[in-house]
């Protein structure tokens, strides 16, 4: 799988990703650090990335519905 992790979390998360087969850069990696949560989530849209963050607001349906977000189709 494709996977971002968001900034709140330490980039020894991807690393772990990576170690177990995954595809996973950071937020930090791509400079998206500071970004707008819709701009991460448009990015991680736009590369077919699952994002992994700790940020409760990505939850909020109404701001990302899940039918306009969908990840690996």
């Amino acid at each position: 799988m494709r996977f971002k992790t968001d900034e709140n979390l330490h980039p020894q998360v991807a690393d772990w990703l990576r170690s177990q087969g995954h595809d996973a850069v950071t937020v930090w990696d791509q400079n998206l650090r500071g970004e707008s949560d819709l701009r991460v989530a448009e990015v991680c849209q736009h590369e077919g990335r699952v994002l992994v963050a700790l940020d409760a607001g990505f939850a909020n349906i109404r701001s990302y519905p899940p039918e306009n977000f969908r990840c690996c189709a």
